[in-house]
């Protein structure tokens, strides 16, 4: 080898700036992260049951959930936490394991659960590898001396609808999560007194929401050469119509909501709190796609 470099030192300046250049080029296309991509290995299952105590979520759901996920094949760990209205089990597989593999058969177990109580969303399934958590963390706060006199906390549909959106059609970014705010939404307040005066509970005004506030179809009808289509529609269009709403029938005479309570439009119930300065702020993170070079996306992110 020493014989040849001597006698050929040409070729061999030749193939060392081959290399180097090489060497270079892949410098350049190596994305930075903050650590690296790493295959998911654990799955998670989350199921929203709004308005649910976590005692209830852990009996109600947890607990169903558990009975068919612990047969999972490959299954390693399983950790389950119950929360206000949320309950997550998370599913922990050996390394190497198709993560597709077990999403389908995470989805396949969760089919046999018999069934869920009333107003319990589908579960979710999802994959994450720690290296696509957060990177970018922004607090969200009104400009100084808050000129228009906003409400941060109530700007959660706007900012998920103008801020949320546009971020998310940026290259490299996965998801972006914002909270610490409320949405908006219809109310409905009732007068235990007035309800006990007409026999009726809270069930029953739900029930009567429920039962008005859809469209239902009914076929169509044919008319010589003509052919239309028939539709009920029954959902409420104004705030007015919510109060209007026929809960039952006393005696011929009709109770409405407006008799045993109010709706009005308002905020959701705020979960959390966050502060800044001394004042409310809303907190975006912002995750990457696996393989994205994180200067670029942070630097697009902020553009």
């Amino acid at each position: 080898m020493i014989r040849f470099s001597l006698e050929r030192p040409v070729i061999l300046a030749v193939g060392i700036i081959i290399v180097c250049l090489f060497g270079l080029a892949a410098l350049f296309r190596v994305p930075i992260q903050l650590i690296p991509d790493l295959d998911p290995r654990v799955v998670t299952v989350r199921t929203i049951w709004p308005g649910a105590s976590p005692q209830d979520v852990e009996k109600e759901i947890l607990i169903e959930q558990e009975e068919f996920l612990r047969n999972v094949t490959g299954l390693e760990r399983m950790i389950s936490t119950a929360s206000f209205g949320v309950g997550s089990i998370e599913l922990e597989f050996p390394f190497g394991m198709d993560v597709n593999d077990a999403l389908i058969r995470t989805s396949n177990a969760l089919s046999q659960v018999p069934r869920y109580p009333e107003n319990v969303n589908e579960p979710r399934i999802s994959s994450e590898s720690f290296s696509q958590n957060a990177f970018a963390f922004y607090a969200i706060s009104p400009l100084p001396d808050n000129p228009k006199g906003l409400k941060i906390t109530e700007e959660l549909d706007w900012l998920e609808d103008n801020i949320k959106t546009r971020l998310e059609r940026v290259p490299g970014i996965a998801s972006v999560d914002i909270s610490g705010g409320t949405r908006r939404q219809l109310n409905v307040y009732l007068d235990p007194g007035r309800l006990a005066s007409h026999d009726l509970n809270v069930m029953d005004v739900r029930r009567a929401i429920r039962a008005r506030n859809r469209d239902i179809s009914g076929g169509d009808m044919d008319f010589g050469k003509r052919r239309f289509l028939v539709r009920t529609l029954g959902r409420f269009e104004e705030v007015e119509d919510v109060n209007e709403l026929i809960i039952a029938e006393r005696e011929g005479s009709f109770i409405r909501l407006s008799d045993v309570g109010h709706a009005e439009m308002g905020q959701s119930e705020l979960r959390s709190i966050r502060f800044g300065s001394g004042e409310s702020q809303m907190f975006m993170s912002i995750r990457k796609q696996v393989g994205a070079n994180i200067v670029e996306v942070f630097e697009a992110a902020n553009a």
